[in-house]
């Protein structure tokens, strides 16, 4: 018989599963039978009992007979505002991806472009878990880290380091019949304002100025449970918060319930050589001696029918199992349909590349009658979606399973206010060639067909593909005047470029719409195949993206299929609005267009009826168009080309841009900028129209002197000056000097000063006071934008402060120059006053 010592010991062993050092205590009590009693508290714990669960409710008293039934993978009962859900057992641990939309929007919560139908305002994946007692867990999924390998140790290290937040408990109400199935009772989580189902986070409240859910003027409207998904509708009333414009707030949100796919498509890795959005994790897996970034392209998952696999492999067209669905908001004005549809059909031809057919289209959607239960909302449905806004934009996101980057369902957002802009567009880019656009209100085919072209680009979005800004650096500028050619091949490669209309054609190219339109060409197919063939051959990612790759480098050699990354800041191919592989070419096309637009534009946009306020619009959008052209010539000075290359290609990433192509970009911004464009200074027009605002060269130069004399620029100049692989290098010096002879070439003549060149010369001179001077707030700001240098460690500061004395200098000699007029000597006089004592004024120097 064992002593009370050790029977004490092995009794709380058993019960509550002590840690080992208590057990290791206990078992050396046994062993010395006259040690001391247990304490006070071990006997209390001994003899507790454990609480039991509280009883619950047979089903039948739960799930009564006056409830309405509605069956799909989370079966949901209800009665009046009462709502349960029946959750089986079989889907605890599955992943469920929860996205919540805007379903009805209130006016007074816009901002900017946001707050208005399908706004979507939180997602997020989601757990069922059995918990303690008689309850339920839904634990929230992160997918920032990853192993997938259970055999290695690094698994278990992994999912100890991630343990996933518990983001409800639902008390079970009652069994099933069979107790496959919990029933919670979802009436007050329903209710609540809890940021699982509504707005994920206060950020997407307060930027409508929302505060405090109203409960008495809010409810569920209906729960519709379907095989894959389940859909909430609330009508939430919000009070107005710190938005003084009204008292509170109604609006309708939707939450979508999707479960997502047991097994989650293979994954295809990015190349940054193709240009697709992507999702990433750290994935602890793929590196045999450390951790790596796994970086997955967003698609859609296209495979072929089972039946049809043979034939997919022998290079034959077929159907695929799922085919890509979008349907049109039914609000959408009827005339605008085909076009959208058209849009999205376009596709179809890249997905032939991929080796389906129809694997793409748009139909308009259900009508009532033909589908009561459909809804744009549902997340198993793409749409595009009209949106009555003032905002003139058009944008494609999509939804994507996190764990693979399978695009799920995208909501293509077309707001009505941007057909006013594709007019401006074309009214400014192609009017001098086009007599159709030489109007304030297109006719209907011609809008058609710009929304036709729009449509394609943000499905395109919707289908992954992210902008190539590069895309029509790779055609020669002569080509865009060439009738043949350009009708041909069209003016860029990619519809994902923001290369809108061929403004470099000339009135007597005679080129027709088919040279002057962008769409789905050569890279857009090329990158739908990279994306989208399917490859079942390789065991997985990894042995995929080597074939991948290796394919990807030889289709490189056609240089039509190049990608330009948005982001790129200092490449001149990588640009939007531009065109043409030489931006002095193109631009100095584009402006001679201008100017025979600027002399008729009062004419093509008089309203007999009307004031000038659209004639003041379209000459801003000119002032616009005229600025791009200049600012795509100012990104070749100091610019910097950046090859995205992997190990085995060889040669440069970086390169500096020729000497020679510099210097014609600062000849072509003394000719076309620094010298006052006059022409832009229409009499006919700037009589009629009283507020200016917009259209003033004096923020342009701003802007302009800004981003000519921008660190980053500057700092690419000197890493080039200073690469001795670089024979022949624009320089900081040269740039500056080059600055100093064009925008000081007055006094350099003898001559008085205009008013706007006045205007240049002191934002010059400001310009180089700041970085010559800068005061801490400006330091501050330039050290946490770019870390690589300061104004003080490099020979930048001595360049700069060498302009800015030299400036002073001719200044000084030229401020009682008798052959200038009054106003030019005061000029000079308070840049040599304000030079000086900022000098005096810093101490550093």
């Amino acid at each position: 018989m064992k002593s009370r010592s050790s029977r004490s010991a092995w009794l709380l062993s058993c019960a509550m599963l002590a840690a080992s050092f208590h057990v290791t205590a206990q078992k050396r009590k046994g062993k010395d039978k006259d040690k001391a009693a247990p304490s006070a508290e071990v006997k209390a714990d001994t003899t507790s009992k454990k609480p039991e669960p509280p009883k619950l409710k047979k089903y039948s008293e739960v799930i009564t007979k006056d409830m309405v039934t509605s069956k799909g993978f989370i079966t949901v009962h209800s009665k009046e505002d009462e709502y349960f859900f029946e959750v089986p057992f079989s889907l605890m641990g599955k992943d469920i991806l929860i996205v919540n939309r805007v379903a009805e929007a209130s006016v007074d919560m816009r901002n900017g472009i946001w707050g208005l139908v399908g706004d979507d305002i939180g997602q997020g994946v989601y757990r069922f878990e059995r918990g303690r007692g008689n309850k339920l867990f839904l634990r929230r999924i992160s997918f920032t880290e990853y192993t997938g390998d259970s055999t290695k140790p690094m698994y278990a290290s992994v999912q100890k380091n991630n343990l996933q937040a518990i983001a409800a408990v639902f008390p079970i109400a009652a069994y099933n019949e069979d107790s496959s199935a919990a029933v919670l009772n979802m009436k007050e989580f329903l209710e609540s304002d809890n940021d699982i189902l509504y707005f994920s986070k206060q950020a997407f409240k307060d930027r409508a100025g929302m505060g405090a859910q109203q409960n008495d003027r809010s409810y569920i409207k209906y729960v519709h449970p379907y095989t894959t998904n389940l859909e909430v509708r609330a009508f939430k009333t919000y009070s107005a918060g710190r938005n003084p414009t009204s008292s509170n707030y109604s609006v309708e949100l939707n939450s979508s319930m999707v479960l997502l796919p047991e097994s989650p498509v293979r994954p295809r890795l990015q190349d940054k050589r193709v240009g697709f959005f992507s999702v990433s994790h750290r994935d602890f897996d793929a590196h045999p001696q450390g951790v790596t970034n796994a970086t997955y392209a967003i698609r859609w998952r296209l495979e072929p029918k089972p039946e049809d696999v043979e034939k997919y492999k022998r290079g034959e067209l077929v159907e695929p199992v799922k085919p890509i669905v979008f349907y049109i908001d039914p609000v959408t004005p009827k005339k605008w349909v085909p076009y959208l549809i058209q849009g999205v059909n376009d596709w179809k031809v890249a997905f032939e590349r991929a080796g389906f057919k129809n694997a793409i289209y748009a139909r308009e959607a259900p009508s009532r009658e033909e589908d009561s239960t459909w809804s744009l909302e549902d997340a198993r449905h793409s749409a595009i979606v009209y949106r009555p806004s003032i905002i003139a934009n058009a944008m494609g996101p999509s939804v994507t399973d996190p764990r693979s980057g399978e695009i799920l369902e995208s909501h293509v957002f077309w707001y009505h206010n941007v057909m006013s802009l594709l007019q401006k567009w074309y009214f400014v880019q192609c009017a001098a060639v086009d007599t159709g656009a030489r109007k304030l209100v297109l006719d209907d085919k011609l809008m058609g067909e710009l929304i036709r072209f729009v449509s394609s680009h943000e499905v395109g979005h919707a289908l992954g593909l992210a902008h190539n800004f590069g895309s029509s650096s790779t055609v020669p500028v002569e080509n865009l005047r060439n009738k043949a050619w350009v009708e041909k091949y069209g003016h860029t490669p990619s519809i994902m470029d923001y290369a809108r209309f061929n403004y470099v054609a000339q009135p007597e190219d005679n080129i027709s719409r088919a040279g002057l339109f962008p769409r789905i060409n050569d890279y857009d197919k090329w990158a739908i195949e990279w994306g989208y063939k399917w490859r079942p051959d390789f065991k997985d990612e990894w042995e995929e993206q080597k074939a991948l790759t290796a394919i990807v480098t030889d289709s490189l050699k056609n240089k039509r299929l190049w990608f330009g990354n948005e982001m790129e800041p200092l490449d001149p191919r990588s640009q939007n609005e531009d065109l043409g592989d030489d931006a002095v070419k193109a631009s100095t096309y584009g402006i001679m267009n201008l100017k025979r637009i600027i002399k008729h534009l009062g004419e093509w946009t008089n309203e007999p009826e009307k004031d000038a306020t659209n004639m003041r619009e379209m000459l801003s959008t000119l002032f616009n168009q005229y600025a791009t052209y200049v600012g795509h010539v100012m990104k070749i000075v100091g610019g910097q080309y950046h090859y995205e290359k992997i190990g085995s290609q060889p040669g440069p990433v970086y390169e500096a841009v020729d000497y020679k192509r510099q210097k014609e970009a600062m000849t072509f911004l003394d000719k076309e900028f620094f010298t006052i464009p006059e022409w832009l200074n229409e009499k006919s027009l700037m009589e009629r129209i009283p507020d200016k605002f917009g259209i003033d060269l004096t923020d342009m130069y701003r802007s302009a002197m800004n981003g000519m004399l921008n660190r980053m620029r500057l700092t690419a100049m000197l890493a080039a000056q200073y690469d001795d692989k670089v024979a022949n290098t624009y320089t900081v010096e040269e740039l500056l000097q080059d600055m100093d002879k064009s925008i000081f070439k007055e006094l350099y003549a003898g001559k008085s000063i205009s008013f706007y060149r006045r205007n240049l010369q002191k934002i010059y001179i400001n310009k180089l006071l700041d970085m010559v001077y800068p005061n801490d707030d400006n330091e501050l700001m330039f050290s946490a934008m770019n870390q690589m240098y300061t104004y003080y460690q490099t020979d930048m500061s001595d360049a700069l402060k060498a302009a800015l004395m030299k400036a002073q200098q001719l200044i000084a000699r030229y401020q009682a120059d008798p052959r200038l007029d009054k106003e030019s000597q005061r000029h000079l006089k308070e840049l040599n006053i304000k030079i000086r004592k900022m000098g005096e004024k810093d101490l550093r120097y």
